[in-house]
Parts: C-alpha cells; structure tokens; sequence
C-alpha cells in the first residue's frame, strides 16, 4: 500500500515507478491523500505495468464512503476494500445496480479512530463476517493486528469460519508476521507504513523493502 498512517503518501506516483520492477504486482492506497486527478493517473500506470489495484476506504461518514466507493469506480480499482461494515449493504446494491467488475471486501467488526483500530468481541467480529458473506461480497477485510483483543485467536476464528478470501490490513511490520499469514494461508495482506520506515531491510529504499518481502513470500 502506498500509503502510511493510512493516507496515501504525497509521493505515490514516484514510489510506483520505483516499484515497478522488483515484480510486486498488486499495489494499492488510501482514499484520502491525493486529489482525484493524481488518483487517476496512480491507477491508471497500475494498469498499464499489469498490476492489480486496490482503494482502500479509512473515512467513516456516510457520504464520505460513498465518495470513496465513486473514486475506486471512476479510477477502474480492481478491489475496493474497507468501509464501514455498516455500510456494506448499500454499497453492494451500488455495485450491482453498475455491473462493473470492482471486487468489494469491507471491514468487519466495530473500527474506530484514524489510522483505524478494530474492537468488539471476537464472535461479534466474525458475525460481521458472516453477515458479509450473506451479503454476496467477494471477501473481507480483518484488522487483525490492529485488534485490542487476542489477535492470535481471532484470526483462528475467522480462517476456521469464514469461507470468504481473507485479507488482513494494518500493521504488519515484520517476517514473523508474514510467516503467520502464510501458515493461515490467508488470501492477502498489506504492508504500508512498515515498509516506508525501512523495516524489512535494513533502513534501505522502498524497492529493497518490496524485495525483501518478496523474498520472504
């Protein structure tokens, strides 16, 4: 994710190009950072180098949402992912009702603050997720480690019983984690900020913190 504390960072344009050649091929950011127009042309060099792309929503109101929802459509994001869980029904009506081809993964569970945190009780949590999964969206989206539970256990709880692709947001920082979300063999996860503080390699630039997680995979 080209983003950190969850704001897509003012250079997203040049980090991409630097990107482009250590063989990452899905890249996303936030929905707040940039104008529309940069947006326009981040996604649309995402296209042109093959890569799948991700909008992530981190606002809360409800126009704001759906301000994000048209952003990831009028920019052509292969997913959008996040949003409030309260929001998810409406939103795929939405989606239905224009016939795109943009996959949608929201939130589950109760997110707060900014950059978001998750609460709530794990079998609220993974209820969100199966209220998703009735909802006909195309996976979900975990803040696992930035839950103020047991997040061990919660993830064991919705790799166990969620039968949607799993993607894991937020907060990871470190091979160990990556080694965990390899062992749950869950459908993705991002790295954002980690990744511009230089923890994967050494205090080194962005494409050998890419490489270097990409090594590990």
């Amino acid at each position: 994710m080209l983003t950190r504390s969850d704001v897509t960072v003012p250079n997203a344009l040049e980090v991409l190009e630097e990107l482009k050649g250590t063989g990452l091929r899905c890249v996303g950011c936030k929905d707040v950072g940039l104008d529309r127009g940069l947006y326009a042309d981040l996604f649309g060099r995402m296209r042109d180098y093959g890569m799948r792309s991700f909008l992530e929503i981190v606002t809360y109101d409800e126009g704001e949402h759906f301000r994000g929802i048209d952003l990831g459509l009028e920019i052509g994001a292969d997913y959008i992912i996040g949003g409030m869980p309260e929001y998810s029904e409406k939103t795929m009506e939405d989606l239905r009702a224009r016939k795109g081809g943009t996959k949608f993964f929201p939130y589950i569970g109760e997110i707060a603050e900014h950059p978001c945190v998750l609460r709530g009780s794990i079998d609220e949590i993974i209820e969100d997720g199966r209220e998703a999964e009735r909802l006909g969206v195309d996976g979900v989206n975990l803040l696992l480690y930035r839950y103020e539970g047991d997040q061990r256990a919660l993830l064991e709880e919705a790799v166990s019983k969620l039968r949607l692709p799993l993607l894991v947001a937020g907060n990871i920082s470190s091979f160990e984690m990556i080694e965990e979300m390899k062992r749950n063999d869950v459908w993705a996860f991002t790295i954002g900020s980690a990744v511009f503080r230089g923890d994967f390699a050494g205090g080194r630039g962005v494409a050998d913190q890419i490489r270097a997680v990409l090594g590990a995979l």
